[in-house]
């Protein structure tokens, strides 16, 4: 037990760090993981009119409404399993989405280049899934700042 609340500090303190190190550079790393891994999909606003949405079987959701379809509580631990691959969707059938979990993560699934800066923040000692999971939740943040009111 006590292991897995050092590895959520863990976690909740590279986050802080990210967020730091972002508005240190003036740099959206949320926004940019969102941009270059959901855009396609979701759309630039993350309304669900990518690019590639009207090609999917099932369209893309409003990412922007998340927080108002739940009462007015943004639903992160779903936002994460979801990215993550952790939470299946059956009425949907087959799972489209990308499980990013295994795509953000540079052991797991190589060629996929992970940008060196993600490596320097973190240092040289740093586990793959810390990496993945920081990726995880700058999306997440970023998805939570940019929810309808």
């Amino acid at each position: 037990m006590i292991r897995y609340i050092v590895k959520w500090l863990m976690i909740a303190s590279l986050a802080a760090g990210f967020a730091a190190a972002a508005q240190a550079e003036d740099f959206d790393i949320g926004k940019w993981e969102f941009q270059s891994s959901c855009a396609s999909c979701h759309g630039t606003d993350g309304k669900g009119k990518g690019p590639v949405s009207e090609e999917l079987r099932v369209p893309p959701p409003d990412l922007t409404m998340l927080a108002k379809k739940n009462n007015g509580v943004f639903p992160t631990n779903a936002v994460y399993e979801t990215i993550d691959g952790l939470q299946t969707m059956p009425a949907h059938g087959s799972r489209e989405m990308p499980i990013w979990g295994y795509r953000f993560n540079p052991v797991i699934n190589p060629p996929h280049n992970v940008d060196p800066t993600y490596w320097k923040m973190l240092g040289p000692e740093q586990s793959p899934e810390v990496v993945v999971r920081t990726r995880i939740l700058a999306v997440i943040d970023y998805l939570n700042r940019i929810q309808q009111k």
